[in-house]
This record gives structure tokens, C-alpha cells and sequence, in this order.
């Protein structure tokens, strides 16, 4: 004898909701301006704005995370059961109190020492005086002219210096001592005394 039996089995699937709401005080029902609001296990989430509204896309089932400074964390899960794909929540917080370690405040060093630590320490940069440096004009010329060449800049100085024997192929280049200005930087050199000789 066989027995067949039939079991319907209803899967619930997440449905994808619109989230929106306030995040006020529990106290003065004031908005909360800037607060967190995470869903958990999504790495997903938003901030509220300087009146609190905010806005998410969650799926049903979502645990929704509200943090602040300055106030208690608060959870809320989003129902399973929701006719609707648009949801509305009031998510109210509470202050919370905490202690900050103790500070010591002990008296400065002595005028002298204040002095020589002023004079003499060395304070490494900050990022800004680093970066200042690095783009320094006179830095990054001398950096210019260190550079070794790649092989695009030799590439053409090869080929400079191959175009500039062809062209005065089967005959002398120019020499400088019949250009005007060559001339006019030998006399003002002169005129400057840069030929005269040093005494020793």
C-alpha cells in the first residue's frame, strides 16, 4: 500500500523596501542632525542630514543600526510581514554618559630650557612643509638637471646631432666668430671684466 502526501512549503524571500525616516532625542524631541544609520552584515548605509531625515534602500529582515556621538547605539529590525515597499520610522535616542581618563596637567619647562628647546630642537615637517619643499622651484630645477635622459629625450638628441651633419655635408658648418651676436656677448664681457686676470 502506498501513501502519497502533498506538503506545500511557502519560502519567504526578502522583499526590497524604501527606508526613510527621522532620528530625534528621547528627551527634548529634538532633531538629530548627522547621525549613522548602518545596516548590519550589508556594509551599507547612509547619514542623516542637519535635520535628521534620511533615506535607504534595506530588504525586509534588515537589522538597521543608528549611532551618534554622544548617544547609545540603537537597533531595529525591519519587519518581514510589510504590505507595502515604502516604510516610515521615528528612531528616537538616548544620551548616553561616559567617563574620559584622567589628565594630568603638569607646570612647563623653565625659561632656559624653553629657549634652548626653541633654538635648537628639531620638529620634523608636517606634510604641508614637505610638500612645499618637493615642489620648490629652485628643487625641481636642480632635480631637472640630474635627471638621466630616457630613451625618448636621447633618441632625439641622436638624431638632432645626425640632421645637423647632414646638412653641412661636404662643407664647413658656420663658426660663431662671424655671428654678430657672439660678438656682442665678447664685448660685453669685456666691458664687464670678466678677462681680466685675478690677483693672487
Amino acid at each position: 500500500m502506498v501513501c502519497a502526501v502533498k506538503v506545500n512549503a511557502q519560502i519567504s524571500v526578502p522583499k526590497m523596501i524604501e527606508l526613510s525616516g527621522v532620528v530625534m532625542t528621547a528627551d527634548s524631541l529634538g532633531y538629530l542632525p548627522y547621525a549613522t544609520v548602518n545596516i548590519l552584515n550589508r556594509d551599507r548605509g547612509t547619514v542623516a542630514s542637519n535635520l535628521g531625515v534620511f533615506t535607504l534602500i534595506a530588504y525586509t529582515g534588515d537589522t538597521i543600526e543608528f549611532s551618534s556621538i554622544g548617544y547609545r547605539d540603537k537597533k531595529y529590525v525591519v519587519p518581514t510581514n510589510m504590505p507595502d515597499m515604502r516604510y516610515s520610522v521615528v528612531q528616537l535616542m538616548v544620551q548616553d554618559t561616559f567617563f574620559l581618563p584622567e589628565t594630568f596637567i603638569r607646570p612647563g619647562p623653565s625659561k632656559e630650557r624653553f629657549d634652548y628647546a626653541f633654538k635648537y630642537w628639531d620638529i620634523p615637517d608636517d606634510r604641508y612643509e614637505t610638500a612645499r619643499k618637493n615642489t620648490d622651484k629652485q628643487y625641481l630645477a636642480l632635480l631637472s638637471k640630474n635627471l638621466v635622459r630616457d630613451g625618448h629625450e636621447a633618441q632625439n638628441i641622436a638624431i638632432n646631432n645626425i640632421v645637423d651633419r647632414t646638412t653641412w655635408q661636404g662643407q664647413r658648418p658656420p663658426q660663431n666668430i662671424f655671428s654678430p651676436l657672439a660678438w656682442s656677448d665678447f664685448i660685453k664681457a669685456w666691458k664687464r671684466g670678466d678677462y681680466r686676470r685675478k690677483k693672487k
